[in-house]
């Protein structure tokens, strides 16, 4: 089994139900950042950490759509679902 068939299966797991759910699962992680970001700019005092805190949570919140757009998509189609 080469590498290349490693990747194929890697790939194809990101495109399944699971893959998306563990997608969506580092989102939630990536929340947690945020929002310490968030406090941290506002105890500073500093706008600039917090407009990037802010675009940082308008990009999560964007991808995070775009997994569950996917997850719904997916249906009854995946094989992954028994």
């Amino acid at each position: 089994m080469g590498t290349g068939s490693k990747a194929k299966q890697l790939k194809g797991f990101k495109h399944s139900k699971p893959g998306i759910l563990f997608g969506i699962g580092g989102s939630a992680f990536g929340a947690f950042g945020i929002v310490k970001d968030v406090r941290k700019a506002r105890e500073e005092g500093d706008t600039l950490k917090l407009v990037n805190a802010a675009v940082a949570a308008l990009a999560l919140v964007t991808s995070t759509a775009l997994l569950v757009r996917e997850l719904r998509r997916l249906g009854d189609d995946d094989i992954l679902l028994g």
